[in-house]
């Protein structure tokens, strides 16, 4: 039972709106946890997030929620201002154009065409995400993977080099040095504070099977240079597009026309975790490269 102010119509009738997988569920928990701050305690929102979510289609997982709740509390919304408070710089992402990601899927392009026009070809059972990272972050960078979301360090690469194979994510840019600081003040080896100038802009989509997202990387790299497409090892294709020299606005603009084509905006976030080229998934399932250009990173 919550004994707490009522909400307000416009807050309750969002929380009966939840999205369905693939149409932003991750960005609609956010939303509804920065909204729901001023009017109740944080293990209430999580309890009332946790009931509106179910049945969206995907299970939305405990960390997913915490981790809402956290990171919105700092632009919590404050009732009688506008919707977005005046510090908020972040982009104002679309909705999902269905027609147009149908016309672009229905096309008949698919995982097959990924890998038939990949420069480098990677054969055989033996991982290869040694040589990948080499390409992909020359010299000896600060890079920062991990087996999950708890378990990671920031290393120079050549101190990482032949424990990759082993990891499930990376962050797809390199770090400032070993440790920076969270938004609470908190010394931390994996933070937006310690990574660097974007490298990557990686491409996730939670919709539609593998052809499908293969069909939309492969009509994004009309307008990108794609570097690196991978398969998550469960149900996505993650492509890398090149980043460096571009602009945060042509690149903010890509991205939300990536995002209009059913995108994971998460991933616009610099210290985003993505997956580990060529690593393998906390499960053993191997996280396979389709798509690899060299060429576009030199």
């Amino acid at each position: 039972m919550n004994n707490g102010p009522e909400l307000p119509r416009f807050v309750r009738d969002l929380l009966a709106s939840v999205p369905r997988h693939g149409e932003g569920v991750h960005s609609w928990v956010f939303r509804m946890a920065r909204l729901l701050h001023p009017y109740r305690a944080e293990s209430e929102i999580a309890s009332t997030l946790r009931a509106a979510v179910q049945g969206c289609g995907r299970i939305v997982s405990e960390s997913e929620i915490s981790d809402a709740i956290r990171n919105s509390k700092a632009i919590a919304w404050q009732p009688g201002t506008k919707s977005e408070p005046s510090h908020w710089s972040g982009p104002a992402w679309p909705p999902l154009d269905h027609d147009q990601r149908e016309a672009i899927t229905s096309n008949g392009a698919g995982l097959y065409d990924l890998w038939e026009i990949s420069p480098v070809r990677f054969e055989g059972e033996e991982p290869h995400t040694e040589l990948i990272v080499d390409a992909l972050f020359p010299g000896n960078p600060w890079l920062c993977g991990g087996a999950n979301k708890s378990t990671f360090k920031t290393r120079h690469r050549e101190e990482l080099r032949g424990v990759l194979s082993a990891l499930s994510l990376i962050v797809p840019s390199p770090m400032k040095g070993q440790t920076g600081r969270t938004k609470e003040g908190n010394i931390s080896e994996h933070c937006l504070d310690n990574t660097g100038p974007r490298r990557f802009l990686v491409i996730e989509q939670d919709m539609g099977n593998a052809d499908e997202q293969a069909a939309v990387l492969l009509h994004l790299a009309k307008r990108a240079p794609l570097a690196l497409a991978l398969h998550s090892g469960s149900k996505s294709i993650h492509g890398w597009f090149m980043a460096v020299g571009q602009s945060e606005d042509r690149l903010c603009r890509f991205m939300r026309y990536a995002v209009g084509l059913g995108a994971d905006r998460a991933t616009w976030t610099r210290c985003q975790f993505v997956r580990m080229p060529d690593g393998r998934r906390e499960n053993g399932n191997r996280q396979t490269v389709y798509f690899f250009n060299p060429e576009v990173i030199m």
